[in-house]
């Protein structure tokens, strides 16, 4: 089975680079990588060219469209359609990989469903520790050195004990199933059922409409909440738009109460 990790990036190249360095300590690694990005400027490319030339043993391929607003839903879409792999990882470029993230995703690989799971958001000060030293160091029990969590969630989340403890959490799970995109994978054969995400969304739920029409289609979710950590580093969140917001729940509800399964603004339009 060919597999392909996808980065959605944005003018975070200090974030992509450290994500990047997180794929290094990977027990499992993807056939390819696809940084699928959303019109940054040359020093997302100047990162993305030395982590090539540092790794040239790693399949990494980037793809790039002009800058004309938030458009991650477009650049997603033509990372799929130009994909050779059968089963696909998506990641944002502000989380970090613990080291069993690729291996846990595609131990839940199965056909007629999606993996999800969540991510631990870090403080300021981590945060900024991590992106001067460029990667995170892990301890021997898979934890992030330095790194204490402020909650039980967050505890559980870290996967503190074996996958094979922790996997029953995820089995146990009262939470709703649905597509989280920073951390989320599925066969490219059910997104291009649903043709893709919706490229009339802006930013604020866009993933959660796309999982849902993947449950319309009758494709479910498998939880891995509590065995395939991410670390979400912080930045501030200036593109956030209130009115695109409440348009986007405003589709997400139509979606889900009508039964949708496919858009027409998606990765083939009419």
């Amino acid at each position: 089975m060919i597999t392909e990790l996808v980065i959605a990036t944005f003018q975070k190249p200090r974030y992509l680079a450290t994500v990047l360095q997180s794929l290094l300590n990977q027990q499992c690694l993807p056939s390819e990588i696809c940084i699928a990005d959303d019109g940054s400027d040359r020093d997302t490319e100047n990162v993305i060219r030395n982590f090539r030339y540092a790794n040239p043993s790693l399949k990494i391929r980037h793809i790039w469209h002009e800058n004309l607003g938030f458009r991650k839903t477009v650049i997603l879409n033509e990372a799929v359609y130009s994909s050779q792999a059968d089963y696909i990882i998506f990641i944002d470029d502000d989380c970090v990989m613990h080291p069993r993230f690729i291996s846990r995703h595609l131990k839940r690989a199965k056909e007629g469903h999606f993996a999800t799971g969540s991510v631990i958001r870090l403080t300021k000060c981590f945060s900024d520790k991590i992106l001067d030293q460029r990667e995170i160091s892990w301890s021997k029990q898979g934890l992030p050195v330095g790194w204490q969590p402020r909650s039980i969630s967050e505890k559980l989340k870290s996967m503190p004990f074996d996958y094979r403890v922790m996997g029953v959490l995820d089995s146990l799970s009262p939470v709703r199933c649905s597509w989280a995109g920073g951390n989320a994978s599925t066969f490219r054969d059910h997104i291009l059922k649903v043709n893709g995400f919706d490229t009339e969304m802006a930013y604020g739920g866009e993933d959660k409409e796309f999982g849902a029409r993947l449950i319309n289609l009758g494709v479910k979710g498998r939880h891995l909440r509590y065995t395939a950590p991410l670390y979400h580093l912080y930045h501030d969140r200036g593109y956030v738009n209130r009115s695109q917001l409440q348009k986007n729940r405003a589709i997400l509800k139509q979606t889900r109460s009508s039964k949708k399964t496919f858009t027409n603004n998606g990765i083939f339009t009419e």
